[in-house]
C-alpha cells in the first residue's frame, strides 16, 4: 500500500506557540462532542473518561514512537456490551454501577486482544492475519452494532422530539454548510445548540452545578473495576467477556481503517513506520487501561483525522498537547455536572445521527472493499450476522442464556460470522445476474 507524500506543517511550533495553542483546543473540540457522549450514553463517569482520552492518547504516542497524529477518544462499538452487561446485572439484582464495572472488565479483555493481534501481525504478516476478518465479516458487523443501538436512540428522542431534532438539524447544517472549525465539530455543536434550547425553556435545572466543586478527582475507587472485587460474581464476570470481547474483532478493523486513512491523509506510511503492530499495541494499552478505572474504551478518532485535513498541520505533537487538555479538564467536577444534566432527548438526537453514521461506515466497508454480494458465500455471512445480532437483539431481550452464560447479539453473530466465513469455500457460487431485463439465477455450487 502506497502513500503519496502530502504537503503541510510537520512542526506546528514553526507557526508559533500561540498558533501551536489553538491548534490543540481545536483538536481538543474536535474529539470531545462524540468522546463525551459515550459517558453521558452508558453512564461512566464524564472525568474519568476524559481522564483516560489524554493519558490513553499520550501511551499511544509513546508506544507508536511519537509519529502518529492519532487522538483516542471514546470508542462507540462498546455501548451495546456496556448496555447490554449492564441490563443483565440490573435483572440479576445488581445496582447499574456494579454492573458497568463488570462490563469494564470485559472491555478490558477486549483490549488484550490488541495485543494478540499485534504479536500475530508481527510474527505472519498483516496478510496472513486479517485473512480471517475480511470486510464480508467485519462490515455487517459494523452495520449491525448502530443498528443494534438504534432503539435507545429513539427511546430518548420521544422524550421531547423538539429538542432531538434541534441537535439533528444543527449536525446536519453545521456538516454540510459549515465552513472551518464549524464544520469539523458538528457534534459539540449539536450538543450546545440542543442543551442550550433545553435551559432555555426551563427543562434543565442547573442547581447541582452550584453544589458542585471547581476542583476533584476524576477517579474514584466506586468507579473503577476494583469494585467487583467487594461483591464477585464469577458466571457474570464469564458472560461479560463473552457479550463484549468479540466486538474487538470490528474496533481492531476499525483501527486498521483509521491508521489507513491517517497514513494516507500525511502522505506516511505508518502501518510500516511505526508499524501497525505498534499502534495496535498503543490503542489496545489505552483501552485496557481506561477500563481498569472505569473509563470508555479507547479508539482513534477519524473527527481528529479530518483535522488534520483541514488545517494541513500534521505534527503529532499538536495532538499531545490537545491530549494534556483534556486531562486538566478530567479535574472539574462541575464541568461533569453539567453534562450529566444533559436532556435525554439531547442525547437521543445526537446519537441517533451517530448510530447511523456507525452503520453507514459498515455500508461503506462493504462497498470500497467491492465486497461480492451476488455471491451466496458471501450473502450467507453477512446475512447471518445481521439476522442474529439484531434479532437477539429485540427479539430475545439482548441476550441468548446458555446455560448461566448470557450471549449478546453482537457475540454470537461475531463468531458466526468468522466461522462460517472460515468455512465456507471460495468459489460456492449462487449469482444473480441480469439478462435482458430479467433475473437470471447461476448456480455453480462447487463444495
Amino acid at each position: 500500500m502506497e502513500f503519496k507524500p502530502q504537503e503541510g506543517v510537520h512542526d506546528a511550533r514553526q507557526l508559533g506557540y500561540g498558533k501551536f495553542t489553538i491548534l490543540g483546543i481545536q483538536h481538543l473540540f474536535a474529539m470531545f462532542g462524540a468522546t463525551i457522549l459515550v459517558p453521558a450514553l452508558t453512564g461512566l463517569s464524564v472525568s474519568t473518561t476524559l481522564l483516560f482520552a489524554g493519558i490513553g492518547t499520550l501511551i499511544f504516542h509513546l508506544v507508536s514512537k511519537r509519529m502518529v497524529p492519532a487522538f483516542l477518544g471514546s470508542s462507540f462499538a462498546f455501548i451495546g456490551g456496556y448496555l447490554s452487561v449492564k441490563q443483565m446485572g440490573v435483572d440479576m439484582g445488581m445496582s447499574e454501577t456494579l454492573a458497568l464495572d463488570y462490563a469494564c472488565f470485559g472491555v478490558l479483555c477486549a483490549g488484550l486482544c490488541y495485543f494478540i493481534m499485534a504479536a500475530l501481525i508481527k510474527s505472519f504478516g498483516t496478510g496472513k492475519i486479517l485473512r480471517f476478518f475480511p470486510p464480508v465479516v467485519t462490515g455487517p458487523m459494523v452495520i449491525a452494532i448502530g443498528l443494534t443501538l438504534s432503539g435507545s436512540a429513539i427511546g430518548n428522542c420521544t422524550s421531547n422530539w423538539l429538542l432531538a431534532i434541534i441537535a439533528i438539524a444543527t449536525i446536519i447544517i453545521s456538516s454540510v454548510w459549515g465552513r472551518g472549525v464549524i464544520k469539523i465539530i458538528p457534534i459539540l455543536l449539536g450538543v450546545v445548540v440542543s442543551y442550550a434550547t433545553a435551559a432555555a425553556m426551563g427543562e434543565v435545572d442547573f442547581a447541582p452545578v452550584a453544589e458542585a466543586d471547581w476542583f476533584g478527582l476524576p477517579i474514584s475507587r466506586e468507579s473503577s473495576m476494583l469494585a467487583i472485587f467487594d461483591n464477585y460474581d464469577s458466571t457474570f464476570m464469564l458472560s461479560s467477556i463473552i457479550a463484549i470481547v468479540p466486538i474487538a474483532f470490528a474496533t481492531i478493523m476499525e483501527h486498521i481503517g483509521d491508521m489507513c486513512a491517517i497514513s494516507s491523509t500525511v502522505g506516511k506510511d505508518y502501518l510500516s513506520k511505526p508499524g501497525l503492530h505498534r499502534t495496535l499495541i498503543g490503542d489496545g494499552l489505552a483501552t485496557a487501561l481506561a477500563s481498569a478505572f472505569g473509563a470508555p474504551a479507547n479508539t482513534t478518532y477519524g473527527e481528529n483525522t479530518g483535522v488534520l485535513n483541514l488545517t494541513r498541520v500534521f505534527d503529532p505533537a499538536v495532538i499531545r498537547l490537545a491530549a494534556v487538555f483534556s486531562i486538566l479538564l478530567s479535574f472539574c467536577p462541575k464541568f461533569a455536572c453539567i453534562i450529566g444534566l444533559m436532556p435525554a432527548a439531547t442525547i437521543g438526537g445526537v446519537s441517533l445521527i451517530l448510530y447511523g453514521m456507525i452503520s453507514s461506515v459498515g455500508v461503506r466497508n462493504l462497498v470500497e472493499s467491492h465486497v461480492d454480494l451476488a455471491s451466496s458465500r458471501n450473502v450467507f455471512v453477512a446475512a447471518l450476522i445481521l439476522v442474529l445480532s439484531i434479532g437477539i437483539k429485540y427479539g430475545a431481550n439482548d441476550a441468548i442464556a446458555i446455560g448461566n452464560i448470557h450471549l449478546s447479539g453482537l457475540a454470537i453473530a461475531a463468531l458466526v460470522g468468522v466461522i462460517l466465513n472460515a468455512i465456507l469455500p471460495e468459489k460456492l457460487g449462487m449469482k444473480v445476474k441480469s439478462f435482458n431485463g430479467k433475473a437470471k439465477i447461476d448456480i455453480k455450487d462447487q463444495i
